[in-house]
């Protein structure tokens, strides 16, 4: 038992010494997985702390879409455990002026990144308890100082790590912003005249199904109920591409193969699809500000 018990001692202070760390580092960015950008942020990341968990939660947001990357955020960072650094790089705008910042949200997670609008829906959904400049004086790989292009690797991976692994405490980052965060706009949910209007906030790509920006509250409010028919409109701009009459249940399997239906998708929204099918693709569909999701009682 006594050596049990000197094992474990060793073991508390050994740990710190050879820098392992039990933190999680999610990354997020438009780079896609054909070249070696990814690997050099993981690389970064385990040169400064080689105890760190490193996930992907995707590098497959479309190039440029800070909207998209702003709501898989959302999508996600309830699911883990508080701590956690999220370093999401979708930044048309390296190498400008454009703030590099650090945000502490109200649930206790991190996030690395550019100030474009991508922490938009987690300061919506969350809360935001502060936001930090990064300095980018103390806070970049040395041997990055002429390049512009590669904020991912030589800022935010880089400064993701010392933060995770409790190099630098937040408040080490750089000056708290003192002006609000950019924020990406999009219409809320109204209810007139008999009809619920929202708008197309995402796609579900690997299925083909649509999500609203409607929840599941407002659908309670409204009297929304399984089994029921609702009139469905879709506009692109002012033209109508969907308008039919739907059935919404509570699952797919309550449906044939090939059938429409409205439902709740995981985040509690209202979404619309077919089931085992590409309803998406199959109308023409996408998402944005200029796509309208009206529900209306039959």
């Amino acid at each position: 038992m006594k050596n049990l018990l000197y094992s474990f001692v060793i073991v508390l202070f050994i740990l710190p010494i050879i820098g392992f760390s039990s933190e999680n580092i999610v990354l997020q960015t438009d780079f896609g997985t054909k070249d070696g950008a990814v690997s050099a942020m993981k690389g970064v990341i385990y040169s400064v702390d080689k105890g760190i968990i490193v996930s992907d939660l995707t590098h497959e947001i479309p190039a440029y879409d800070i909207w998209e990357a702003s709501y898989r955020l959302y999508q996600t960072v309830s699911y883990w455990p508080k701590g956690t650094v999220f370093v999401t790089v979708i930044d048309p705008g390296v190498g400008t002026d454009r703030r590099s910042i650090v945000a502490k949200s109200k649930t206790g997670h991190y996030f690395v990144g550019p100030d474009n609008g991508t922490l938009t829906w987690i300061e919506e959904k969350f809360g935001l308890e502060e936001v930090r400049e990064i300095d980018l004086s103390k806070h970049r790989l040395a041997s990055s100082l002429q390049s512009f292009t590669f904020f991912g690797r030589d800022v935010y991976a880089y400064t993701a790590a010392k933060l995770a692994s409790g190099k630098i405490i937040f408040e080490a980052i750089g000056k708290p912003l003192t002006t609000p965060l950019i924020k990406l706009n999009y219409p809320k949910v109204k209810i007139e005249n008999n009809k619920i209007i929202g708008t197309i906030l995402i796609l579900d790509k690997q299925y083909g199904n649509v999500w609203t920006n409607i929840e599941s509250q407002t659908l309670k409010n409204f009297g929304v109920k399984a089994g029921k028919k609702y009139k469905v409109t879709i506009y692109n701009y002012d033209k109508i591409v969907y308008d039919e009459i739907i059935t919404f249940h509570d699952t797919f399997g309550n449906v044939k193969k090939g059938d429409n239906l409205l439902y709740v998708n995981s985040l509690l929204n209202l979404a619309i699809a077919t089931n085992q099918a590409d309803f998406a693709s199959t109308y023409h569909i996408n998402a944005g500000n200029h796509w309208k999701f009206i529900v209306e009682r039959v």
